[in-house]
């Protein structure tokens, strides 16, 4: 079984690497939109496969490195696409989840990415 909680942040980025003239070349933000899956089997006395709070306390700090801030600054994240986001993302989550089954990442309603790890 697998279940989800999406978490919203935002934050500013440009990609460096992009073509001169990009629009995405220069500094701009995002209202991103997170949804996290964990799968595992149902806990017979609890009757869940992890507490939904349990699973915020966990994904929060995380997401607060992010929070309202410049991704470029980010360890690890000198060329923020929303692509390289997520497997920064995955990599810091995936001790403390280990059932993480993948992420959605959203940039936009209509522009975002699904990673299931490597």
């Amino acid at each position: 079984m697998i279940i989800y909680q999406h978490f919203t942040f935002d934050a500013a980025h440009f990609l460096p690497h992009v073509p001169e003239g990009h629009k995405c070349r220069n500094l701009h933000g995002h209202t991103y939109h997170l949804t996290l899956y964990i799968e595992g089997e149902i806990l017979e006395k609890e009757g869940w496969i992890l507490d939904f709070s349990d699973l915020k306390d966990v994904a929060m700090p995380v997401i607060g490195l992010l929070d309202h801030t410049l991704l470029n600054n980010i360890d690890g994240l000198e060329n923020p696409t929303a692509e390289l986001l997520a497997k920064w993302m995955w990599r810091k989550l995936t001790p403390e989840l280990p059932g993480l089954k993948r992420i959605e990442l959203k940039e936009t309603p209509a522009s975002g990415v699904i990673y299931e790890g490597e």
